[in-house]
């Protein structure tokens, strides 16, 4: 059976150069993304690289739950049709939001950094438990470190400001990650999250210059806060990718699980990631907010309507 693989926001940035070296490595991929003009392109740059194993594009708009639970219904089915395993599962999707924003009425960090990936993830288990051997990777990001560390409501207390809920959604993943690692172990599932360190992407070359995203005492500090960013994701997609594609294929990771890959390879997580109240109120916002099955219309008037999208790259 051929190794299949799919990456999420894979249509540019630092999601098609993981696509990209999972294709040389000789993984069948499918992208998934909003663009289809972005997805021709995708699909056609993976298949310069493996014409034995031609990619595929999924088009779906990851910031709606509900077009979640459609995207892994099709990826499950197709997988269940065909036969082949689906052995890694990247959820590269992120975005970061200047001003606050709303997606199916909840904050619009929390649901693209992480309670989409979350219903993904936890939709695709059984197809990923089947197909064993397997791994999930979750792409995380070094603004954890900046995030408030409370998780009481999806949105923490105080004014909104962008890169702090990037980071607090981030960390919330990742206290996901770890914590699913433990659930599957023992399953063939690893679970493993990959730190890309940052690279100039659609999203750093334009969030991260707006000096609104960061805490008023940071604003005082802007230039050197604003030339800390620019060194930070001054390096290539390319590069970036690498912990994703070392987490999907390094032989050496075989049968291991709930390790964070940077650049120098396996790193210490943030020790509020596995902080087990950190974990328990996570556990109870993903199920509350982003249920498996999807709800029952209320009837009458929405309360809030949907604003907004996520970028495709993630960091």
């Amino acid at each position: 059976m051929r190794k299949t693989a799919v990456v999420t926001a894979g249509t540019a940035g630092i999601g098609l150069e993981t696509a990209l070296g999972l294709a040389a490595a000789g993984f069948a991929v499918t992208v998934v993304g909003r663009s289809a003009d972005r997805g021709a392109r995708a699909v056609d740059r993976i298949n310069a690289v493996n014409p034995a194993r031609p990619g595929r594009f999924l088009p779906a708009d990851l910031g709606s739950l509900d077009g979640v639970r459609a995207l892994a219904g099709r990826i499950a089915d197709d997988h269940a049709t065909s036969g082949d395993p689906l052995t890694v599962l990247v959820n590269n999707v992120g975005a970061m939001f200047a001003d606050r924003q709303e997606l199916d009425g909840i904050e619009a960090s929390f649901v693209v950094n992480h309670l989409s990936p979350y219903l993904l993830t936890e939709l695709l288990l059984p197809t990923l438990t089947a197909g064993a051997p397997s791994r999930i990777v979750n792409v995380t990001s070094g603004a954890v470190g900046v995030a408030k560390r409370v998780f009481d409501s999806v949105e923490p207390p105080g004014g909104y400001y962008g890169f702090h809920w990037y980071g607090r959604a981030k960390l919330a993943n990742l206290a996901y990650t770890l914590d699913l690692a433990s659930r599957l172990d023992g399953t063939g599932v690893s679970v493993f999250a990959a730190d890309p360190g940052g690279a100039a992407t659609d999203m750093t070359n334009g969030t991260l210059t707006d000096p609104k995203i960061v805490s008023p005492a940071l604003r005082l500090l802007w230039p050197l806060v604003r030339r800390k960013f620019e060194r930070s994701t001054a390096g290539p997609a390319s590069e970036a990718a690498k912990p994703s594609i070392i987490a999907a294929t390094d032989e050496s990771l075989a049968g291991r699980t709930g390790i964070v890959i940077g650049a120098a390879r396996p790193a210490a997580p943030l020790r509020t990631a596995t902080d087990p109240r950190v974990t328990d109120a996570v556990r109870r916002l993903s199920r509350q907010y982003a249920p498996l099955v999807a709800p029952s219309p209320v009837p009458g008037p929405a309360a809030h309507g949907r604003r907004g999208h996520p970028d495709e790259p993630s960091d």
